[in-house]
């Protein structure tokens, strides 16, 4: 008995240089067009016993647009950033520069007073793991924060490896297997 989950990153709600920490941010108009693009290609997913997405507001439009009808966790919501929620990167260097460089070397640290980085792949992780295993499809829309949370710990990779995985918006990740023996699966693009 395995488990198949395929997580999608959720349509774009601002431009990459825009995006915002823990951004509430509906889809914009350039994440509904893109929505309306891949649809076809995702139309597949739709078989999925369980749909899931991630609390935020462009993660359940863009499951919702997709067809998926998708049940909102709480586990799946983005990476908790404390007092720079809403700030961009380059907002919160401004303000805290050594807080930001300590952020991004140790993934032990949250200057920002929300999650540590291990605490976060450890939350997408539990929610993994505690999925049920009886040869079931799931798919999941979450931010692409989670989703590269979710192969980091999928892959037991060192957590350093987060700042290596770029998720495009609607861009998905198979993984299959059973609770803390996950394995990536990758699938041709034309079927």
């Amino acid at each position: 008995m395995t488990l198949r989950v395929t997580l999608v990153a959720a349509a774009r709600g601002s431009s990459r240089a825009a995006e915002r920490f823990d951004d509430d941010r509906p889809l914009d108009d350039a994440g509904r067009h893109e929505v309306r693009f891949v649809a076809p290609a995702l139309v597949p997913l739709r078989v999925a016993e369980l749909r899931y997405c991630s609390p935020t507001p462009r993660s359940r439009a863009t499951g919702n647009a997709l067809g998926f009808a998708p049940m909102a966790q709480p586990a799946l919501r983005d990476w908790d950033m404390g007092r720079w929620r809403g700030l961009t990167l380059g907002e919160a260097t401004a303000r805290e520069p050594a807080a930001v460089g300590l952020w991004l070397t140790d993934p032990r640290s949250a200057p920002h007073g929300g999650e540590t980085m291990l605490d976060f792949i450890g939350r997408v992780g539990g929610w993994l793991d505690t999925r049920p295993a009886d040869d079931i499809l799931a798919v999941a829309v979450a931010e692409p924060a989670v989703v590269r949370a979710a192969l980091v710990y999928a892959l037991n990779a060192p957590p350093s490896a987060y700042w290596n995985i770029d998720v495009r918006p609607l861009s998905t990740l198979t993984l299959t297997g059973l609770p803390g023996r996950w394995v990536l699966c990758l699938e041709a693009g034309a079927r």
